[in-house]
Formats: structure tokens, sequence, C-alpha cells
């Protein structure tokens, strides 16, 4: 049997260019292991923007051999979605998907498959809180990378249905994707292979004037204090640290900063008054060899997030695969992935209590009188990372490179079994299958209409406009003195021709000229029913842009 599956990714060509975020990396790697590990003969990529399905795979694969086939259409044909089965979206929003398959193909046609990266923004938990009254179905899944992402989740849906509940007095459950947990991968050979080159460890700690014996502990993320992680708990853990064992310890935050030249100022400030003896490195993590080169020269990975921006964490898991011991907070998805003792350490995090937020962020924040960042950041800064056990558990890894050995070694084994690619897109595939099952044995709902009552027809939302609206029984005639010389003239006129492409040719403009000749008078569907059934709602179309032109008489 054929396994195919589409997957809607509207800006057509992949790739990362610089200032990346966490999400992008994520569709591409899932993606790049859907087509090669999914287990599919063929993938279907629905897109807004045209592109060859050669460049496409290229982009995924480079110059590696693949067995799927790759195809690419338009989002508009959801007839590629219902031979596959499923569509896949890397992201949240399922609304518009739902209510655009109930009107081009019906309900059970296929499955829908969103990922949730991050519940931080109020508006992206309204747009997951849509999918509860838009056409979703049992056999459609939003996935949660994390248990944290999953309870916060099934808490909002429950929350959010019952005040709708209340709201219309209805007693029925309302409907709502299922909510399974799958998490993000990594490749693991990959990140392994560049962590284990000796020569490059030993070439990048000379450039960087690191000892043999040094000590360099390594952060890798977006350097950005507001929507990521506050750096100062890490800093004084790192001094803590080299202060305790007497060690030469260099700090290195490869990555970005959302504010540029600013940003960074801040940082150094920060390390120089948090760490004052620590060697203090930003790195460009853009540059995606250098940062291949870190996995291969560092000995501790630290990555102490404060932030409700962050669901997951990539970088974990890419620095277990790399064979680093590591030192995270003990935060959502970090602490999902990370064993505490075993892959590393989990540093304990304090959070405020409820209403500890002035009404005037919060709101301010749903009116947009404060932006995002600011919202999250003043969250992060005043949520705490024990810098204590932090600092301990540096020491402690410092201090024995076996300790660093067997965790780093424990951790690969983690991401092998866990977190690679292959095995994360085997459950993704799974997963498609069990909704296929679920919609094999449901009945097959019976809308009372297609459309959706609020982006629905314009002809229809705004019928009222009009005087009247063109019906399959209007009376339709040739005004006095037009010809078909009147049509052939339109072509010429730039004011005329715009919009032509959405209704019928020039010919078939000649053809309802042709039936009215003569003042002949002909209503709607006369004229509708010369032509085959695929090209009548061109027509109709052309019926009304004739009667704009002035070629018909409708009254």
């Amino acid at each position: 049997m054929t396994s195919r599956l589409a997957i809607y990714h509207p800006a057509g060509r992949i790739g990362l260019g610089e200032n990346v975020f966490g999400k992008d990396v994520a569709n591409l790697e899932l993606f790049r292991a859907m087509v090669q590990h999914g287990g599919h003969d063929q993938v279907d990529f629905l897109t807004h923007a045209p592109v060859q399905a050669g460049d496409l795979l290229k982009s995924l694969v480079g110059d590696q051999a693949c067995a799927t086939r790759i195809t690419t259409a338009s989002i508009l044909n959801q007839g590629v979605a219902a031979a596959a089965g499923t569509l896949l979206r890397g992201g949240p929003r399922l609304e518009e998907l739902a209510w655009q398959r109930r009107r081009s193909v019906g309900d059970r046609a296929f499955s829908l498959i969103g990922l949730i990266h991050t519940i931080a923004p109020p508006m992206m938990r309204q747009d997951i809180a849509m999918a509860s009254v838009a056409p979703t179905q049992p056999w459609d899944a939003l996935i949660c990378t994390s248990p944290s992402v999953q309870q916060a989740m099934e808490t909002m849906f429950d929350d959010w249905c019952e005040f709708l509940g209340e709201r219309f007095g209805t007693g029925k459950r309302l409907m709502r994707p299922q909510l399974p947990l799958i998490p993000l991968g990594v490749d693991s050979p990959a990140l392994g292979a560049a962590a284990a080159r000796a020569d490059v460890r030993s070439a990048t700690r000379a450039e960087l004037e690191i000892g043999a014996e040094d000590i360099l502990v390594l952060w890798v993320g977006r350097l950005s204090f507001f929507e990521k992680a506050f750096p100062q708990p890490m800093m004084r853990a790192v001094e803590e640290a080299a202060k305790a064992t007497g060690k030469r310890v260099h700090f290195a935050m490869a990555g970005w900063f959302p504010n540029g030249a600013d940003g960074e100022r801040m940082y150094r400030q920060a390390a120089a008054a948090h760490a004052p003896s620590v060697d203090f490195h930003v790195v460009d993590g853009n540059d995606r060899q250098r940062l291949g080169d870190l996995w291969a020269a560092s000995d501790i990975f630290l990555s102490l997030v404060d932030n409700i921006q962050e669901t997951f964490g990539i970088t974990p898991l890419e620095a277990m695969a790399a064979g680093l011991p590591v030192v995270i907070s003990d935060w959502d998805g970090y602490r999902y992935t990370v064993r505490d003792g075993q892959e590393g350490f989990l540093i304990p995090t304090l959070g405020g209590p409820e209403n500890a937020l002035s009404d005037e962020m919060v709101a301010g924040h749903d009116f947009g009188l404060k932006s995002y960042q600011q919202y999250v950041g003043v969250i992060a800064q005043h949520t705490a990372v024990h810098v204590g056990r932090a600092g301990q558990a540096l020491s402690d890894l410092i201090r024995s490179p076996d300790l660093r050995r067997r965790m780093g070694e424990a951790g690969q084994r983690r991401v092998r079994d866990a977190f690679d690619w292959p095995v994360v897109a085997r459950q993704y595939a799974d997963l498609a299958r069990e909704l296929a099952a679920v919609r094999a044995a449901s009945a097959d709902p019976r809308p009372r209409s297609t459309l959706n009552p609020v982006k629905g027809d314009p002809f229809r939302n705004f019928a009222g406009f009009a005087t009247q609206v063109l019906s399959l029984k209007s009376s339709l005639t040739l005004r006095p003195g037009v010809d078909v010389d009147d049509l052939k003239r339109a072509q010429t006129i730039e004011l005329d021709m715009f919009a032509a492409n959405w209704r019928g040719s020039h010919e078939e403009c000649q053809q309802v000229f042709a039936h009215l000749a003569d003042g002949r008078a002909a209503t709607t569907e006369d004229l509708l029913l010369l032509f085959p059934m695929p090209r009548r709602r061109a027509v109709q179309l052309s019926l009304l842009w004739m009667a704009k032109c002035g070629f018909l008489e409708w009254l």
C-alpha cells in the first residue's frame, strides 16, 4: 500500500538564512526527517508560492539519495491532501485549514496535524483555541512537544470550552483536536561526528586561547534576555564554579542578538560584573560551521532558560548528541528531555504567584500597549533559577573528567533512543495511521453549511449591498448597439482586463454574445447550460463582468 503525507509550508522554499529562530530550525529538520525517515513513498508540499519539486528536494537532502518522491502544489488544491490522507503543518493554527477542508473536500477527506512551538503569546493561544470553534474533528491533532505544553493546552481547552458552554448554554462537549505528545528531534549522528573531531577541538580552543586544562562552558541559542534567558544567573554560576575549583573557566555564548550592538553591550557589561574572573566569549551563531566547531571544543553545556517563550528546547538535545554533560534549568520541556543526575543536572526554578504581575502589563499587552518582548521579559526577570545549585553542578563537572564523560555518554544514548529524528519521524507516521483509523471508523459529519460564517462567500456576505443579485432566473440581453467588436475592444483595455484570469475566456464570452444575438433574451441558467460544469462558475463571473462593461442588460 502506498504511503503518502502532505505538508503545508506556505513559503514554498525551505532554508535557513541569518538570525534564525528555533521553530524554523525545528521545522526544517522535521520536514527533512519526514522525507528521509517517515516511511512515505511520496510527500506532497502544499504552498502559497510556486516552487519546483526538484529545488525543494535539494534544499531538504542536498545531494543525498532519497527514495521518497516529492511533489508540490497550491494549498488550494485540497485534492492532494485528500489523496495523501494527512496534512501536516509546522505550526498550531488549524482553524482556516479545517474550514478549507470542509468547503473543498469534506471533513472526512483527511486528517490535520499541527505542531505547537510556543504558547507564550496570548494571541498564539487564542489562535490555538479557535480550533474548538472551527470544524476540526476527532481525527485531527495538535502535537505537544513536552508534557508541560500538553498539560497547559488541556487546561486551556477545558477552561475555554467550559466558558463557551456557559456562554451559549449548551451541555454538549465541544470538539477539539487530540493533543498527543511527540518531541522534536535532532540529527544525532551528525552532531556526534562534529563533536568527535579532536583536531577541530584543539584548533578551536587554541584560537580562543583556551588551555588544555581549561574548561569551556557553552551556551547555544538566541542571545535574547527578553525571549530566551537572562544571562546573569549563568554568568554568576560559572564564576562561582571557577572560584570553587580554582580552574581557568571560559564561558562562550553562541547566538545572535535581536537588538544588535545594544544587546551585546549589555551582555558584556553583565559578564564583567557577574563573572569577572571568567573568560567571556561571544560567538556568531549564524556561522553553522563555527557552531559545529564549538561542540567539539566544549566541555560542558549550560542553559538556564527562564522564559515562558521556551516550551521544548532543542539545544540541550544537540549538546547531549555532541556528548556534552548539560546543566539546565528545571523548566518545561527541558525537564522532559534531561534526567537529573543522569545526562546532567536540572537546576530548580522559582516562578511568581498568581496576580503578581500588574494588570497594567497583562491588559497592556492584550491591547497592544506593551510589546510581547516587554511582556515575557518582565515575567522572566522575575523568575529565579537557583544560582547556587547551578554553580555546584558546574563545580562537580569541572572537578571530574570522568563524570563529564559518563554523563556525556548517557546523553548520547538518551538522544539516540528517544530523540533521534528517525525515532521521532516514526511517531509522526504512527500518529497519522491512528488518526486515519479514527476517521475511517467515524460517521460522516453533515454540516448545514460548508462555509465559515465569519469568512465565507463575499457575494453572500454582502448580498444586501446591491440592488439585486444575479440569479439563475435573471433575464439577460445584449444592450442596444453592442456587438462583438465591443467585446474584442475590451481585450485591449487594461482596466477592462483586470482580474481576467478569474472569469471565462474571450471565446466563452463570444459564445454568450452569439446566443444573445438579434435581440434574444436568455436566463442566467440558459446561458450556463451552454458550457460544461467545470466552466460554469467562471462564465457566471463573465456575465457579471459583461454587465459591468455595459454589454448586457439585466433590468
